[in-house]
């Protein structure tokens, strides 16, 4: 994928009209640097007629420019948008374990950095047009003076041109390998936002922190942006050296090979000195074009491999009033590939049947696998062996966001959004007494759909997480982990109220929770030990 493939797909009838006025643009350039020269070999600096059509170029020039430039910022700005969007429907689309694989912080450059170099692009695109569509102008109007100065001045160009590409090339590949030190250094500015706690009650882990793994990724990050950039730099200025040197080829060597009147000859300088500007322009937005370069191929990497992972297949709705009976897990396993065997853990295989309307407690220490089988129950986990039923209707790709709408959770790592969205507006109706049975009232209220403040206490959040989850109302709900936030008083609510409460409105209800002193509330407990069931009884 390159930047001119990502235009002509978005719209190549803007890009043809702004090609064609930038086109008109640099033709007129040249057009009034031809009537300038005119003017004054000739001495008609009084012809009313050469004035007025001066005038008429200078507006022509103006005006093109301006739609040229115009239509391209506005397609460069739909680009950008669409590309954004496409970029978070993959994310979205794509596995959760190929996400956690790719990590969040490549997610984040590539949707910052890489986006935003993109955007810096497009902004000048429409220079570049203007500035080579006068290059190409000035060319021509050199050609119709003389064909040898046209061939001097496009040898020179020619030769420019190849010891510019060599060098772009060395410094896009370095730029490449600051873009991957960037993302190395987005981990570490997550660790600095995430980490806080741990790194201010730490003084030898928070220097070390600074010193090694945050200073280390900088520091390489800086190196191959200053030689890269340096090596741009040095391209600009032996680019315009180089003009300098066609100019002193017209001016002392040209009226050595062939004779040349001074009118003429100083119709060549003139010329060639203007173009030096466009020129130099162009080899100055050089290291913007690499940047986007690198970012495209960032861009172009990552899409493929969410797109080759995309789970989002357009299936109905789920019916609220849908009535399951039975959820079966048979011979279900996911392992998590480590550096070596020993470090590998694989959960299962599983079997596993839940009931409609039951209270199950899973139970087992840490890492042994509990949260991982709830990302197998509710889909989002795909099982690498085995297969899920719910009432003997077979999980596939095919209906796997269909089966996925069963499940309102609130995860130990959840989220919290300050919108309620996706929320049945006829739900809405009850916010106020959920808030309340969450005692809730003294510190959120509900507006349009929006909570007044998420920030709040980690036991009050998940209250909200709560709320959520209760507007969802979907037949099937999981808690992991849920009451180790929550005071006494309202731990006892959460297992002898509002759970019961669910169970009787019909919902199955699976909590993760070590809690034992009410595991006598449940249907059933569950307990893990190292990915395996080490028994399933009913209490």
């Amino acid at each position: 994928m390159n930047l001119i493939s990502l235009l002509l797909r978005s719209s190549w009838l803007t890009v043809a009209i702004a090609i064609f006025t930038g086109l008109v643009s640099g033709a007129s350039s040249a057009w009034l640097i031809a009537l300038i020269n005119t003017a004054i070999n000739n001495n008609e600096t009084n012809n009313y007629k050469l004035v007025w059509l001066f005038l008429g170029l200078i507006l022509v020039v103006f005006i093109t420019g301006l739609i040229s430039q115009i239509w391209l910022i506005r397609l460069g700005q739909k680009v950008i948008f669409d590309l954004q969007m496409s970029l978070s429907r993959r994310i979205l689309s794509a596995s959760l374990r190929h996400l956690e694989e790719l990590g969040a912080p490549k997610l984040l450059a590539t949707l910052t950095d890489d986006v935003q170099s993109l955007s810096n692009l497009v902004f000048v695109i429409p220079l570049i047009c203007v500035d080579i569509a006068i290059v190409v102008g000035c060319l021509f109007y050199l050609g119709s003076l003389s064909w040898l100065v046209l061939l001097v001045v496009f040898s020179f160009l020619f030769v420019a041109t190849l010891s510019v590409q060599f060098l772009l090339a060395r410094g896009e590949r370095l730029l490449g390998l600051a873009r991957e030190e960037q993302d190395r250094l987005f981990k570490h500015f997550r660790t600095i936002t995430e980490g806080t706690k741990e790194l201010k009650l730490h003084q030898a882990r928070r220097q070390e922190f600074i010193d090694r793994e945050l200073q280390d990724a900088a520091a390489s990050s800086q190196h191959y942006k200053n030689v890269s950039l340096s090596i741009f730099a040095f391209t600009a200025n032996w680019g315009q050296i180089l003009f300098f040197m066609v100019i002193a080829l017209l001016l002392f060597g040209l009226p050595q090979i062939t004779s040349v009147e001074t009118p003429v000859l100083s119709s060549y300088i003139l010329t060639v000195t203007y173009l030096t500007t466009p020129l130099r322009s162009i080899l100055e937005l050089l290291p913007n074009l690499s940047r986007a370069s690198v970012a495209l191929q960032k861009l172009d990497r990552l899409g493929l491999s969410l797109l080759e992972q995309s789970e989002e297949i357009n299936y109905p709705q789920l019916d609220p009033k849908f009535a399951w009976q039975r959820l079966d897990l048979s011979a279900v396993t996911h392992a998590y590939r480590g550096e070596s065997a020993e470090h590998s853990f694989t959960l299962g295989p599983i079997d596993l049947t839940f009931q409609s309307g039951e209270l199950v407690f899973i139970v087992g220490g840490n890492g042994s696998g509990k949260s991982t089988l709830v990302k197998l129950i509710t889909g989002l986990y795909t099982p690498e062996t085995g297969q899920i039923q719910v009432d003997n209707q077979l999980i596939t790709e095919q209906n796997r966001e269909w089966y996925r709408q069963h499940f309102s959770v609130v995860f130990a790592d959840f989220y919290l959004f300050e919108q309620l969205l996706g929320i049945d507006k006829s739900n809405l109706q009850q916010v106020q007494d959920y808030i309340n049975l969450l005692q809730l009232e003294q510190k959120v209220q509900v507006k349009d759909g929006k909570l007044s403040t998420i920030a709040l206490s980690q036991g009050q959040r998940k209250r909200l997480a709560l709320l959520t989850v209760y507007l969802e109302d979907r037949p099937i709900y999981i808690f992991d982990e849920w009451a180790s936030d929550q005071d006494p008083v309202f731990k006892e609510i959460f297992y002898t109220q509002l759970l019961v409460q669910l169970r009787n409105r019909g919902k199955t209800v699976l909590v993760i929770s070590h809690d034992d002193r009410y595991f006598h509330l449940g249907s059933r407990i569950i307990k893990l030990d190292y990915g395996k069931i080490e028994y399933d009884k009913y209490v």
